[in-house]
């Protein structure tokens, strides 16, 4: 009896849990107080009874039903590996990386980077800007010449390339519908996506940062692509390689980290040493110096050399490529002349070398771009030009188009040239390494322009977009058959998140500066853009919140506007609890080292 009564209470506990739904199931049979195997066979006499009532509701359609989830996941997984390798750099990546090593390949990551910040900016743009300016726009009554092109100027002027040629009326397409406010749309885009690209960088710094400078585990990560890296998934012959010889330059790379030597060097070689890098920077300051004043004059006098009248349009058109052509000379063989004397200077570690040609570089160019700015927010914006906006957007057009034409002349001459006499001429030379510190500039340069431009230009990143799509190619190409791997194996682990600090500092917070003098203190032309008739830019948003005063449901956006947006004690609270969390992450980050070091030496010992 008490067995026939054991059977029946099994049966009534697979009956009830066959009744509940998977998740009050599995919490059930958690809570049962039976072994494994107990609970397993419970588990399937539960599965028999579920599959025993599904019979009888239709067990074909659920086939059906399971069949086509199925497939579908199948087609979802399939299409997502087609889509991954659509992607231009997908292969171009893995096949950099394991060529030329982590130092290089920092490079193009940096410009893929770039080149998906200018495609987001384009589309904010183009979404919220150019795509309503089109159902207010009138006719283009220039001819197109194709000039234009190359100086922006012409037919480009009375298109939506240019700030000039904004409306500064609502738009409305239907009477008594929804409005457009192309005013209010076009500063709060440009703001909001300052805002946007302010958390992207301070984020990805922060990442990067935690990655590669808090979390050090140089032996565990070292063992851990020594015995778990392989992807056993790889069945190509052509991949298979591919990964065997990126494997072995990450481990080179990590093995030359650890067992790199410090070199000790007498006290007269200290002298000279320091003497050779006294002398390299004094010549590097002086060149940089002089560059800078010579655009500087060279900018006092564009403008009279623009507004000046020419007998014929090939004339002005060459005056106004004077200024960008001059500036990217300058910007292309002074980082030459950079480079060589790093070489002289015999570093240590690539590395240094490399940083130091960087730290050259950006002074070099964001002083010429301080210049310019300088100019365009002086000299251009206090000038009697009818619309002195559309004459910087102008000049950063062309600015930008010329000095992607002089990136590709430098691959040219600087490489392609060089590995001509390099195996010809004089062989002794070799085959060129590529030129970290000077491409990198080059690219934060370029962004430096574009985000100066959007205000003069909203349609800029979108030339940067395909003037990065080209260069990503061209460098690749260039990179494969003109350049040599570094002669010295090195990891670049820190690299990336250099980059993108000096993206962001001095690079973003400078564009920031010039946005916010632009925009709070000059005045905007009279007779073009959507601002005309304002005091300045701002002005409109002033006049929004006083509209919005009068409106009962709209006090909590003046309130936010009055206490938080236009209060100095808002942003020091801000800033001061930035700091302290900055300085508490820092203590952290000592703290962990310091115990990882005597962790160490607990192990060794």
């Amino acid at each position: 009896f008490c067995f026939l009564h054991g059977i029946d209470a099994v049966e009534d506990l697979v009956g009830s849990l066959a009744s509940m739904s998977n998740k009050e199931r599995i919490k059930a049979m958690q809570r049962m107080p039976e072994t494994m195997r107990k609970k397993r066979e419970i588990r399937n006499k539960v599965l028999k009874e579920i599959t025993k009532k599904s019979r009888h509701r239709g067990a074909q359609c659920t086939q059906c039903l399971q069949g086509a989830a199925v497939s579908f996941r199948r087609f979802g997984n399939t299409l997502s590996e087609h889509f991954h390798q659509l992607r231009p750099w997908h292969k171009t990546l893995k096949i950099i990386g394991a060529e030329f090593g982590t130092s290089v390949l920092s490079y193009f990551v940096f410009l893929k980077w770039l080149l998906n910040f200018n495609i987001f900016s384009f589309l904010i743009n183009f979404g919220f800007i150019t795509i309503p300016q089109f159902l207010a726009a009138e006719p283009n009554n220039l001819s197109f010449t194709g000039l234009e092109l190359l100086t922006g100027a012409g037919y480009f002027q009375q298109t939506v390339l240019y700030y000039g040629s904004y409306t500064n009326a609502t738009i409305s397409k239907v009477e008594n519908g929804a409005s457009y406010n192309m005013q209010l749309a076009y500063i709060f885009t440009v703001g909001t996506y300052f805002v946007i690209c302010f958390l992207i960088l301070l984020f990805s710094m922060a990442r990067l940062f935690s990655r590669n400078f808090v979390n050090l585990q140089a032996l565990s990560v070292n063992t851990s692509k020594l015995l778990c890296t392989w992807d056993f998934n790889i069945t190509n012959e052509k991949a298979v390689k591919l990964q065997q010889k990126n494997l072995l330059t990450q481990i080179k790379e990590s093995l030359t980290e650890l067992n790199k030597e410090v070199q000790n060097f007498s006290v007269m070689e200290r002298v000279v040493r320091i003497a050779t890098h006294l002398i390299a920077w004094v010549a590097s300051l002086a060149t940089a110096v002089a560059a800078c004043a010579g655009v500087y004059f060279l900018s006092i006098n564009n403008l009279k050399l623009f507004m000046k009248g020419y007998s014929n349009d090939l004339q002005r058109q060459s005056a106004m490529l004077v200024l960008p052509v001059i500036v990217s000379l300058l910007n292309t063989l002074i980082p030459f002349f950079f480079s060589w004397l790093g070489h002289l200077e015999n570093f240590q570690t690539p590395g240094q070398h490399i940083y130091v040609t960087i730290i050259r570089n950006i002074i070099l160019k964001i002083s010429i771009v301080g210049i310019l700015c300088y100019y365009w927010l002086t000299i251009v914006a206090t000038s009697e030009s009818q619309c002195w906006e559309t004459l910087v957007g102008q000049d950063i057009y062309r600015l930008v188009l010329v000095d992607f034409i002089f990136c590709l002349l430098g691959s040219f001459f600087g490489e392609f040239l060089r590995r001509i006499i390099g195996t010809t001429v004089c062989v002794s030379l070799g085959l060129p390494e590529f030129d970290i510190g000077r491409n990198v500039l080059d690219l934060i340069y370029a962004q430096t322009l574009t985000w100066i431009g959007i205000l003069f230009s909203p349609l800029l990143p979108g030339i940067q977009m395909i003037a990065f799509l080209i260069v990503f190619f061209v460098k690749k190409v260039s990179l494969m058959r003109n350049c040599q791997p570094p002669c010295k194996v090195w990891r670049t682990a820190q690299m990336m998140t250099s980059f993108i600090f000096l993206l962001f500092c001095p690079s973003f917070l400078g564009v920031l500066s010039v946005t916010g003098v632009t925009v709070w203190r000059l005045k905007p032309s009279e007779e073009c853009g959507p601002f005309r008739g304002l005091l300045s830019m701002y002005a409109a948003v002033a006049e929004w919140i006083q509209m919005l005063e009068s409106y009962t449901a709209w006090k909590w956006v003046v309130w936010i506007y009055h206490n938080l947006i236009s209060s100095e004690l808002f942003f020091f609270i801000i800033s001061t609890f930035v700091l302290v969390v900055t300085y508490l992450y820092w203590q952290i980050i000592q703290a962990r080292r310091t115990m990882t070091k005597l962790l160490h030496n607990q192990i060794i010992n």
